[in-house]
């Protein structure tokens, strides 16, 4: 099932129809679809056509460069390249456990990073599929429309956002590209005012995500037929779960379940990702397939994110989130949820998790001391493995004895899935569009498949072969005066 509308059998023959870009996504993707005379759809394909070369730059640079330089992949989830990037590097200062406050500080600004990201996709970029549907006026799906008619829903949505970037600036210095983290720990502390500022507004962005879990509940429950069969494929599910198999956003030791929810693999430590993942590589994009190594390319896809974590741990942490959680999965009768709208449901369910994780942080006092840093027997190589918003985040890197990266490996959350959104297109592309007269509305339902996965694509780009690249130089009033050109 899984590839079947990957490459079609005579292509030559067949007409090409291209979203191109794909909207209200981050960064920039196209989806091609090969049709027949008929209509009917032979090929269709996410394709990553940006190009962004963070794997190679890195070599060379100072290993304490690397937590503020790798951010600059992303202006919407930086904080979570910024703190794996620090975690990986932890062991080379000889930093193998933290303080208590450093932790601390790096789970605040994470949660932070959780609840802002999380507020950002479902109320701007998803809600106007979801309130007005797939097909409603182009010019109404934006948040402007949704304010409009839904101006309670807009604003508590741009306020949750608010509320975690406040939780960024404080503990990294600014909202997006702070320098918070450093190997070894953090260079800021926690004011006592800073804390009363984030206090203030605490218990307000718990009930407010308490009310975007029942939105996103309702529009499932009372449209089960579309909500739980949109886009519907099954695969394994990957993330990182706590030892007691919590929910962990910050820490942990990597889980695989199938399908059916049965755990495959467990406690397999951060530092062993390599001995159990692949990343296969395709002519047609310039992200990677990974999969589990001995599952092989064609089993061992999974999905990651909101919908793989929810389903992965076995509790959460928190009592307002678990009691949701809790009906998340009653909500599968027994099966685990696999429907990419799902996502957002559990989505919702996370952003509560990360407003209480964030209210019971404000009262540690360990927040506020200065015991900020921790170093030891220096180290070569460091894995910092971090669920990101968009989900599981790996970052591993080697240090020479000239304290310059000799070695860089970026698989980001978006990567894992890049199968998995594949699979949700081609689902929908033959449920919905297959023999029948392409409208945007039509084409729209092959976006808010991928919207679901609030796909990064920034992100997750790496270099293929040889890039095709010209370049010209140009005088002063235009003219060419040289090119050169190197092929694909």
């Amino acid at each position: 099932m899984s590839f079947e509308l990957e490459t079609a059998a005579n292509r030559e023959g067949l007409r090409r129809v291209t979203i191109d870009p794909v909207s209200r996504v981050e960064g920039h993707g196209k989806v091609t679809l090969l049709l027949d005379d008929a209509g009917h759809v032979k090929e269709a394909r996410l394709h990553i056509v940006e190009f962004r070369g963070f794997e190679k730059f890195i070599q060379g640079r100072p290993y304490w460069e690397v937590p503020v330089m790798v951010q600059r992949l992303c202006g919407i989830c930086p904080v979570s390249h910024h703190l794996a990037a620090a975690k990986a590097l932890d062991p080379v200062v000889g930093a193998l456990a933290i303080t208590p406050t450093a932790e601390k500080i790096r789970r605040l600004m994470h949660y932070g990073q959780i609840l802002q990201s999380h507020a950002l996709h479902f109320f701007h970029l998803s809600s106007p599929d979801l309130l007005f549907g797939f097909e409603s006026p182009v010019q109404q799906r934006n948040i402007v429309g949704v304010a409009g008619a839904y101006p309670e829903v807009a604003k508590q949505g741009v306020l949750l956002r608010k509320f975690g970037q406040e939780v960024i600036r404080i503990t990294a210095g600014k909202r997006v590209h702070g320098t918070g983290a450093v190997p070894g720990g953090v260079n800021k502390s926690v004011t006592a005012a800073e804390r009363d500022v984030l206090l203030a507004d605490a218990d307000q962005m718990i009930a407010w995500s308490r009310d975007a879990v029942q939105l996103a509940r309702r529009l499932h429950e009372t449209n089960r037929a579309l909500y739980d069969e949109f886009g519907l494929f099954r695969s394994h599910l990957f993330s990182l779960v706590r030892a007691d198999g919590a929910m962990d956003l910050y820490d942990g030791h990597l889980r695989l379940r199938d399908a059916r929810g049965q755990i495959v693999k467990d406690t397999i430590p951060c530092a062993d990702y390599d001995q159990h993942i692949v990343e296969e590589v395709k002519s047609w994009s310039y992200m990677k397939f990974p999969y589990i190594q001995d599952l092989g390319p064609a089993r061992g896809w999974y999905k990651v994110g909101p919908l793989a974590r929810v389903q992965n741990c076995d509790f959460i942490p928190s009592p307002l989130a678990e009691i949701e959680r809790q009906a998340f999965i009653a909500h599968g009768e027994g099966e685990p949820v696999h429907a990419p709208l799902a996502y957002h449901w559990a989505r919702m369910i996370e952003m509560l998790h990360a407003a209480e994780v964030i209210r019971g942080l404000l009262d540690d006092p360990d927040l506020l001391s200065d015991a900020r840093m921790s170093e030891g027997v220096k180290g070569r190589e460091g894995v910092g493995i971090i669920e990101a918003p968009r989900g599981t985040l790996i970052h591993h890197y080697r240090v020479g004895e000239d304290d310059l990266v000799s070695y860089c490996n970026l698989i980001v959350s978006t990567t894992h899935n890049n199968q998995a959104m594949n699979e949700a297109v081609r689902q929908v592309a033959r449920r919905y569009l297959d023999g029948r007269t392409l409208t945007e509305g039509l084409l729209n339902h092959i976006e808010v498949a991928i919207r679901a996965f609030d796909p990064c694509l920034s992100c997750a780009t790496h270099a293929l072969g040889r890039m095709p690249l010209e370049v010209e130089l140009l005088t002063a009033d235009g003219r060419v005066a040289d090119r050169a050109t190197r092929g694909g």
